[in-house]
């Protein structure tokens, strides 16, 4: 009997564990510009383009168990004899995703790393349309690893931390 109640108990507990939950919501763009000030002088010359590419990414917990993470892209593409800006292209991807039971570390490379990999091929098409619809040739930016980018900025604030110490 006394051992019925304790499996009866343990039972009871694991239901209290926090029901791992995990949803993506929406996916949208947040911002977007396209600016190319040397047209249509820049489609006189050869089109010989040095490509500046910045990525970075943002999460913002807009609801309990709901999560809005951002991926800004901004790529600055110039002349690489004269340095004349070809065009400037900045898209901010957004989605919204509800993550319940998922804490701590494990949380935090959920919103920097996983959640950036599903929103990254979005940012990636926006960014060539736009491109595109600008009259200049694609500009398909390669695949992102996010995980190796969480773990380097992990790296850097520990570095931070024990520099500051």
């Amino acid at each position: 009997m006394a051992e019925e109640d304790n499996n009866t108990q343990q039972a009871g507990a694991a239901d209290e564990k926090p029901k791992l939950t995990f949803s993506l919501q929406r996916i949208y763009v947040k911002d977007i510009s396209f600016e190319a000030p040397n047209s249509p002088g820049v489609f006189k010359q050869p089109f010989k383009p040095k490509v500046n590419l910045d990525l970075n990414t943002t999460s913002t917990q807009t609801a309990d168990d709901q999560y809005e993470v951002v991926i800004k892209v901004t790529a600055q593409v110039n002349d690489s004899e004269t340095g004349t800006t070809s065009f400037l292209v900045e898209v901010e991807q957004a989605g919204l995703f509800r993550i319940g039971g998922i804490e701590g570390e494990q949380l935090e490379q959920t919103l920097g790393a996983f959640c950036p990999n599903l929103l990254f091929p979005y940012a990636r098409e926006c960014v060539d349309s736009l491109v595109n619809r600008g009259g200049f040739p694609p500009l398909m930016l390669a695949p992102v690893n996010f995980d190796a980018m969480y773990a380097q900025r992990k790296q850097r604030e520990a570095q931070a931390a024990e520099s500051a110490e």
